[in-house]
């Protein structure tokens, strides 16, 4: 630098004294310019070392320190050849900015960091800080894992998303003290706890997306300070509490995504003032359910989900307001009524409607749509007539109309019909046929789509519901296929797999009736096992046989404890119309992110559907021998039912009665029904009841059966027997029991009824000790539903509208699963729809009558309503309506409600066994419901459709405190005195019932008969 100095000083003259000076001159400004970082332009040595210190937390070693990174970037990075052809979810990228002022003119700092896509397996850095003029850093789609740091507070961000790695943890209120961010993703990572109230401190925050983590609690209320919002994502956490109101606050929110989040609804009103809304997704809420909100004023809005909420009404007009509105999403909701009028949206490509209650028809406008639009209406109740004559692949109307016929209702699949029973199926799922073992696969190739039902062969078939989101639409991405090689065993089975991004149903034909194993066969081909962002992908679903669930929150990679890994799950299906449906559905739970956008939804990748029970002969065979044998049935069938009628002499003849019943059920012998019982083995007897003894029994084919034997001496029971097979035989539902057929010989009588293994309602709530069940609320609230639903299928329904007249604990039974189902059609009555009512001789059982039927005979429906009230404040306190009395003031279990009711102290009605730990909401509200369906008045009992709505939560209960004076004796020997002209013959009934009562443990009332109504499971001690 000296000679230097020397140089310059010659050449313009200076003395040596000046040249001194100069030389100082030059050292200061060299300094000076060292102290900046070196010469003008380039990186400052301290950030260079944060640089180094930031690669090493971050497990990155591909920074070439050797050079500048921001005079030299196309040699910073010694890899850079690696990701130049690698899509948009890669980005390696350091950005600087070198118009900085200083001393020597300019220097550089770095601004923003991208590393997208680099599979970097360190933790956050904590030196980031040490980068002070850093504002945008992308860590997306890595293997990073720890904690958010606490440095991090004093950073200057605007842009900070660390998205799709394995962080773990609380979010940190640290976070609230990076007030300068304008964006922050947190989505598909492991953070838990409850979201800060310190980042309500965010003010200029316009992008929040805390997607797919572990979050818990309830949103904070600090939140609502974030006004500058336009995108808000909470989808696939555990939050508690409804959906909070903060919209008012949101005014500028474009985006928001609330799926899975675990917030009950309803939907606040105030979001109709989110007039910004281009896209709104909200699904899968728990609790109660709401009307459809006012969406009016969002005319910009393109993208609409509004799927699994409960949602009941119909679906407003004004949504053809939106002329910007390309997905529709209504699917799994109660909506009901008409589709409106939707031509209008020229850009709508996809509409889903899945799973409602429309009616009607289908509209023109649907049917007319351009091909390439796709429309999914199934499971809905359209018109049958409406669908037309054409099968359009874009168009989906399986199970969509009243009229099913356990097939899809376009013409093109109706006209397949079964040529014979099958007893087995195969599936590779995805893929091609293939034979693995012993076991012949069909091929199951077909793209499928948004919203499609494919004919996989005559006897199967699928119907495929729901779009990915965020992914451009192909035409394979609902078939996967592995990506690595599979060394489990029959692993050709699981190179492919059927996809499915909300509903994927699997409908097999021609099944012959009976028992059936369905093995489901999994693997995760599509995530990885490595230290890559492709394994962080977390897949849940649910499954359900015959719309049962039998796989709930279910994750194969955990169930198969690793990818590529087959594991499989075998149930018991019950076949009983030819057809079995096993449906694969997402709620809304998982990631939607890992490794890339769009990876999500229900995987199968092989079913099996195997009869439990051996094929018959062919008939090619022995037609000639089957023809005989009928022949000879026929004959010994005829003299049979011949000697009868002579043995009974004046009885009814029940013959005659039968002939004219068209009986849908089967025939059994005597010998049948002996081998069966093992010659009615006292060991084998599970109930008595006014028919007749009741038997455990099994058929060949291993089925286990209930015989329902009718005592000879009875006369009514000769009645019954007749009208229970004649209403029973046409009736199918989950919440009826099954008849399996009947026996006619002689004088032998025999009803034949599927097994319920937990006996009657009656039993398990109070029936000896040792026979009662730990009934705990979740199973309280699903059998309660189950006997609603039945009756509403016999009233509103099934094909002829039945009033049941004898709903009581004993004639509700419970299957191995705890599934209500109502028994004992005897004393049923055919509700003729031109009549308003039926007078009839009174029949029942005290306790559980209607007024209105018990003093005047007058019977409709709403006199199954009053049983059913009664029947469900006996499951809510588990007491006997006409055992239980607190004390000498009160009637029976009702009367002592009421008075609860008028004290507001219902919870004192809850069965002391269920403790402190359940639903006291529903209890409270089966309670309630309980009391409005035993109103006096028919007139003011809701509709049992009604009590399933409200049971459910999905419709308000609207309380009517009655006085409960009118239960006692007084009102009812005030009333027969004051009418006693008119019931005369009543009140002899009621004479006559009462001296039967105290004479018999069985407190069945049916008029003058000197019986009692059968019970198909009734205990032997009659603990009723």
């Amino acid at each position: 630098m000296a000679i230097q100095a020397q140089k310059v000083a010659k050449t313009i003259g200076l003395s040596l004294k000046s040249t001194l000076v100069l030389l100082i001159v030059l050292v200061g400004v060299f300094k000076l310019v060292e102290a900046q970082g070196g010469v003008a332009g380039r990186l400052p040595k301290d950030e260079v070392g944060a640089l180094r210190e930031i690669a090493t937390q971050l497990g990155k070693d591909d920074w070439n320190f050797r050079v500048d990174p921001c005079l030299n970037e196309s040699s910073w990075f010694t890899a850079e050849a690696d990701y130049s052809s690698k899509p948009a979810l890669y980005n390696n990228s350091l950005i600087c900015n070198c118009s900085f002022p200083s001393a020597a003119g300019t220097v550089c700092h770095v601004v923003s960091l991208f590393l997208k896509g680099q599979n970097l397996s360190g933790e956050l850095p904590k030196s980031l800080v040490k980068l002070p003029f850093l504002q945008k850093l992308d860590l997306t789609r890595n293997y990073l894992s720890g904690t958010i740091p606490s440095e991090w507070a004093s950073a200057n961000l605007t842009v900070l998303s660390i998205s799709v790695n394995k962080l773990s943890g609380p979010i940190p209120s640290s976070l609230g003290s990076m007030t300068t961010l304008v964006y922050l993703s947190l989505e598909t990572n492991l953070f838990s706890g409850s979201v800060p109230r310190e980042l309500g401190n965010l003010v200029h925050l316009e992008n929040l997306i805390l997607s797919a983590n572990n979050l818990t609690g309830e949103l904070p209320l600090a939140l609502t300070n974030l006004k500058k919002l336009t995108e808000l994502r909470i989808s696939s956490n555990s939050f508690t509490g409804k959906i909070p109101d903060f919209f008012h606050s949101w005014k500028n929110l474009q985006k928001l995504e609330i799926q899975a989040s675990g917030l009950y609804g309803p939907i606040p009103s105030s979001i109709s003032v989110l007039s910004n809304l281009t896209e709104l997704r909200i699904s899968d809420l728990h609790g109660e359910g709401s009307k459809f909100p006012l969406l009016s004023n969002m005319r910009g809005m393109k993208r609409l989900m509004l799927r699994s909420c409960n949602l009941s009404g119909t679906i407003p007009a004004n949504i053809s307001q939106m002329p910007e509105l390309q997905i529709l999403d209504l699917s799994f909701n109660r909506l009901e009524g008409n589709v409106p009028d939707f031509k209008d949206l020229a850009k709508m490509e996809y509409m889903f409607l899945t799973s409602n209650l429309l009616t009607g028809a289908i509209p023109k406008w649907v049917l007319d749509r351009d091909p390439r639009d796709q429309l999914d209406l199934s499971y809905n109740k359209f018109s049958e007539s409406s669908v037309g004559p054409t099968c359009r692949e874009t168009l989906n109307v399986f199970e969509s109309s009243l009229g099913r016929d356990n097939s899809n209702t376009a013409a093109c699949q109706k006209n397949i019909r079964c040529t014979k029973d099958r007893y087995s199926v195969h599936i590779n799922c995805g893929g091609k046929a293939i034979t693995s073992g012993n076991i012949k696969y069909e091929e199951d190739l077909d793209p499928a789509g948004p919203a499609k039902f494919v004919l996989g062969s005559e006897n199967w078939g699928i119907s495929s519901s729901g779009q990915f989101w965020d992914i451009n639409r192909t035409s394979n991405v609902y078939i996967a296929n592995n990506v690595s090689t599979l060394r489990m065993n029959s692993s050709e089975l699981y190179t492919s797999a059927r996809l499915s991004p909300l509903s994927l149903t699997y409908y097999v034909r021609c099944l012959a009736n009976g028992n059936y194993r369905v093995t489901l066969s999994f693997a995760e081909i599509v995530f990885r096992e490595n230290r890559s962002f492709y394994s962080l992908g977390r897949r849940i679903f649910d499954v359900y046989i015959q719309e049962k669930p039998v796989l709930m929150d279910f994750d194969i990679e955990n169930a198969a404890q690793g990818v590529d890994k087959s594991v499989s799950r075998t149930y018991k299906a019950v076949v009983s119309n030819k057809i079995l449906q096993i449906r694969f559905h997402w709620a809304g739970k998982g990631t939607t992110a890992a490794p890339k956008r769009g990876t999500y939804g229900p995987l199968i990748s092989a079913i099996s559907v195997e009869s439990d029970f051996s094929p018959p002969m062919k008939v090619e065979i022995f037609i000639v021998i089957g023809a005989v044998v009928s022949v000879l049935f026929l004959i010994l069938m005829i003299l049979g039912i011949l000697w009868w009628k002579g043995c009974i002499g004046g009885r009814i003849s029940r013959d005659k009665e039968l002939r004219g019943l068209d009986l849908q059920t089967g025939f059994f012998t005597y010998r049948q029904i002996k081998a069966a019982t093992n010659n009615f083995d006292p060991a084998n007897k599970i109930g008595e009841g006014g028919f007749g003894s009741v038997y455990k029994g099994v058929l060949l084919d291993c089925t286990i059966i209930a015989v329902k034997k009718l005592s000879s001496r009875s006369n009514q029971g000769n009645r019954e027997f007749v009208n229970e097979i004649g209403m029973i035989s046409g009736l199918k539902h989950p919440n009826l029991v099954r008849l399996y057929g009947c026996c006619v010989e002689g004088s032998q009588l025999f009803l034949v009824y599927e097994y319920m293994e937990n006996n009657s309602l009656a039993r398990a709530l109070f029936g000896p000790e040792e026979y009662q069940l730990n009934l705990e609320w979740p199973a309280r609230q699903k059998i309660c539903v189950g006997i609603a639903r039945g009756l509403a299928y016999l009233h509103e329904e099934s094909t002829i509208k039945i009033v049941h007249r004898d709903i009581k604990t004993t004639n509700v039974l419970l299957d191995g699963e705890l599934n209500s189902k109502i028994s004992d059609f005897g004393l049923a009555k055919l509700d003729e729809e031109e009549n308003t009512h039926i007078s009839t001789r009174v029949a029942g059982t005290i306790g559980y009558m209607a007024p209105e039927y018990a003093l005047w005979g007058y019977l409709t429906y709403k006199a199954d309503v009053y049983s059913f009230g009664v029947v469900a404040l006996e499951i809510v306190a588990g007491k006997n309506n006409m055992k239980y009395r607190p004390n000498e003031n009160y009637v029976c279990l009702l009367d002592w409600g009421l008075v609860l009711q008028r004290k507001g102290d219902l919870m004192e009605l809850v069965d002391p066994k269920l403790g402190s730990d359940f639903n006291k909401e529903e209890a409270i509200r089966m309670i309630k419901v309980a009391l409005l369906c035993t109103n006096p008045s028919p007139a003011l009992r809701p509709t049992m459709s009604a009590v399933v709505s409200m049971l459910e939560g999905r419709t308000v209960v609207n309380e009517d405190i009655m006085d409960p004076s009118i239960y006692g004796d007084e009102y009812r020997f005030e009333a027969l005195r004051g009418q006693f002209d008119q019931i005369q013959p009543v009140r002899k009934s009621l004479s006559g019932a009462e001296s039967r009562i105290h004479s018999s443990s069985d407190p069945t009332w049916t008029g003058t008969s000197s019986t009692s109504a059968p019970d198909l499971y009734s205990i032997n001690d009659d603990s009723r």
